[in-house]
């Protein structure tokens, strides 16, 4: 049999799972390419042969997407296979129509063919664009879960940006863990508030690998998923988080929108802070695509631990990143604290950013006076703090999930905001929870 030759367009994430539970060991594809995008150096790696298997000797080579369509006629391939996430819906169809034009066929995988299957119990936490509430809603799962004598591992969707072979199967269970990884801020904003707890978190390249790997240790898994994502494993609950602050979302997002129909329990957060024209529709357009799901009504409260260096004060807002960028959210926790504290001035950081921060601005114009919190390596961890430290503000207020004065030196003072789930009304984590037998 003659295989297709493939090409499989991701963000070092879904495209890597894509492969290796689809492609890697089938005769039938011979996948000539990754390309990447959304996330800075990746372009230019190899995907390793000692991940890529027996097929595949000299590994795969990643390269940028702009090359996309000279691809296309330089390695001859047959079809492209799009892997990435939190795109909406004309975004996906763009490149469909640019593959289609290229004379080749556009696929998007199935979650029956990606999902694998595990010998404990998955409950699997997604959501419908990222910074949604995703975050909080997990660890207030695991946290019910471990108070009913459950060993619960975490296992969270991939940000394999150091060493491929290396993060084969990663294991965080210590602070430790987190330099012994030389995690980027966004692996630490989703892997620190899980070990805080007392927690093990599992994450790195290969899914397979790791869940045998956390099976070993654990009672239920609790898949974390990430940039509105499928879960990579069959799950026999599916909690998804919706964000009426971006209503309508859930309706023209991919693969959100898959997500949401996917759900068994469908949680909309922040209740607190977002119009009641923008809880409604979000609750019309659930109703319209998957009647059957609970619906949790929940909010996110948020606090700060010194409010005095908000009230009448120039802050420097710092947001999550990817909230801000492919997210598209236009404010966060730390502007919501600082507009109801009353923060004098929301301090603008565009006139004193550097290098890669200044260029994530150039690629997000839209992210307007908030910062960023890019950290996806050293350098760009570097460039953060200068920015962060050259601002002219009178304090900063931290709004990402985990205490950023752990891995920068900031030369001003600082206060971090906390957030964390609370669910209105009478469905709960809980309630679903005991209603599939988990609790």
């Amino acid at each position: 049999m003659i295989s297709r030759n493939v090409l499989i367009m991701g963000a070092a994430g879904r495209d890597f799972h894509n492969f290796n539970v689809f492609f890697r060991d089938n005769e039938n594809y011979n996948v000539v390419a990754f390309t990447a995008t959304q996330i800075p150096n990746i372009v230019g790696r190899i995907y390793p042969p000692e991940l890529a298997g027996k097929l595949y000797p000299k590994g795969i080579k990643i390269y940028e997407e702009s090359e996309l369509v000279d691809l296309i006629h330089k390695l001859k391939v047959n079809e492209v296979v799009f892997s990435y996430s939190d795109v909406p819906f004309e975004y996906v169809m763009t490149k469909a129509s640019i593959v289609n034009a290229a004379g080749v066929s556009f696929r998007l995988l199935g979650a029956a063919e990606t999902m694998i299957k595990s010998t404990k119990p998955v409950v699997s936490v997604l959501a419908v664009r990222t910074g949604s509430g995703k975050s909080q809603t997990s660890r207030k799962i695991v946290t019910l879960l471990q108070n009913a004598g459950k060993k619960v591992v975490a296992i969270r969707h991939p940000m394999p940006y150091g060493d491929l072979v290396k993060q084969k199967v990663q294991r965080y269970a210590a602070f430790s863990d987190l330099d012994k990884y030389e995690c980027t801020i966004e692996e630490r904003e989703e892997y620190e508030p899980h070990v805080a707890r007392g927690g093990v978190i599992y994450a790195g390249v290969d899914y397979e690998a790791i869940l045998r790997e956390a099976e070993k240790e654990a009672d239920i898994i609790l898949w974390d998923g990430g940039n509105n994502d499928m879960s990579f494993y069959q799950s026999d609950l599916t909690f998804t988080v919706v964000d009426p602050h971006r209503p309508g979302h859930e309706m023209r997002y991919y693969p959100g929108n898959t997500s949401l129909r996917l759900a068994d329990a469908v949680i909309i957060n922040k209740i607190d802070s977002a119009s009641p024209e923008g809880i409604e529709e979000v609750k019309k357009n659930i109703h319209n695509v998957n009647p059957t799901a609970v619906v949790i009504d929940a909010a996110s409260p948020i606090t700060v631990d010194k409010p005095e260096l908000i009230s009448g004060k120039r802050v420097l807002v710092v947001e999550d990143g990817p909230t801000l960028t492919h997210g598209e959210m236009k404010y966060g926790a730390g502007t919501v604290i600082s507009q109801k504290l009353g923060a004098k001035e929301i301090v603008d950081p565009r006139p004193f950013t550097v290098k890669s921060i200044t260029e994530t601005f150039q690629k997000y114009p839209n992210i307007g006076i908030l910062l960023p919190a890019m950290g996806y390596g050293d350098d760009q961890i570097k460039d953060l703090e200068e920015t962060i430290n050259k601002t002219d503000c009178d304090s900063v207020v931290i709004g990402t999930p985990i205490d950023l004065g752990r891995i920068l030196k900031i030369n001003k003072p600082s206060t971090r905001v906390m957030y964390e789930l609370q669910e209105v009304g009478a469905n709960t984590l809980e309630s679903v929870l005991k209603s599939k037998g988990l609790l």
